[in-house]
C-alpha cells in the first residue's frame, strides 16, 4: 500500500481510505502547520496565493504574521486587489519587513490612496522573531509571504513561508512526482467504492 495511508473495512465491506492525506501533499510538514492554523479558525478567508512561491521554493516552515495597512490598503486586500508575485520579506534593524507585494489603489479612494508597492511592516512575536532571525542566517533560506488571508472577516494576516530554492531537477522531480500522485488521487478515488 502507499506509506503514510491506512485502510479499514466498513459494515458494507467497503474498503475506506484513510490518511491518504500525508502521500497526496508535497510538503506534509507545512500543510499540516496550516492546516491546523486553519482548524482553530474557519472564519478565514484567503485573498491571495503565492503559486510561483511554491513552485519556485521548498517551503520549510510556516508563519502567520500580522501586517500593517492604511485604511486604502485594507480595503483593497478586502476585495482581493492585490499580488504577490516576486515578493519577498526581510529582518531589518530588528523587525520584519515585507516588499514588492503589489496592493492596488482603491478604486473608491481619494487623493490620499495609498502607494501600490510600498514597504509594509509584518507583526511577529519577538521571541519567534528571533528564531526565525537565527534559521535565515543558515546558507540560502529566505522568507517568501505563500498567502494572504482575512482572519475573522478583520484583521488580514500573512503567511510568511521560510523556503530554500529549487534547481530546474527539483522542479521536474516535483513536476513527476505532482502527476504520480494525482494518479494515485484517481486510483483511490476509483477503488473506493465496491459493491
Amino acid at each position: 500500500g502507499l506509506e503514510g495511508s491506512s485502510t479499514k473495512q466498513n459494515s458494507s465491506g467497503a474498503i475506506e481510505y484513510r490518511t491518504i492525506f500525508n502521500q497526496l501533499l508535497p510538503n506534509k510538514v507545512f500543510h499540516d502547520k496550516f492546516h491546523a492554523m486553519s482548524k482553530s479558525n474557519n472564519n478565514n478567508r484567503t485573498v491571495a496565493q503565492n503559486r510561483k512561491a511554491r513552485h519556485d521554493y521548498f517551503v520549510l516552515d510556516a508563519f502567520e504574521c500580522g501586517i500593517v495597512l492604511t485604511g486604502t490598503e485594507i480595503k483593497s486586500v478586502r476585495a482581493g486587489n492585490l499580488n504577490l508575485k516576486d515578493s519577498y520579506a526581510s529582518i531589518e534593524n530588528g523587525e520584519l519587513w515585507l516588499f514588492g507585494v503589489h496592493i492596488s489603489p482603491y478604486d473608491k479612494g481619494t487623493y490620499y490612496n495609498h502607494e501600490p508597492e510600498r514597504d509594509r511592516k509584518l507583526l511577529m512575536h519577538k521571541h519567534e522573531l528571533i528564531r526565525l532571525r537565527n534559521k535565515i542566517r543558515e546558507k540560502g533560506l529566505t522568507l517568501v509571504p505563500l498567502s494572504v488571508y482575512i482572519k475573522n472577516g478583520r484583521r488580514a494576516k500573512v503567511e510568511l513561508g521560510l523556503v530554500k530554492g529549487r534547481t530546474a531537477h527539483d522542479k521536474r522531480d516535483m513536476i513527476a512526482d505532482r502527476d504520480a500522485k494525482r494518479n494515485i488521487a484517481r486510483a483511490v478515488r476509483g477503488n473506493g467504492d465496491y459493491d
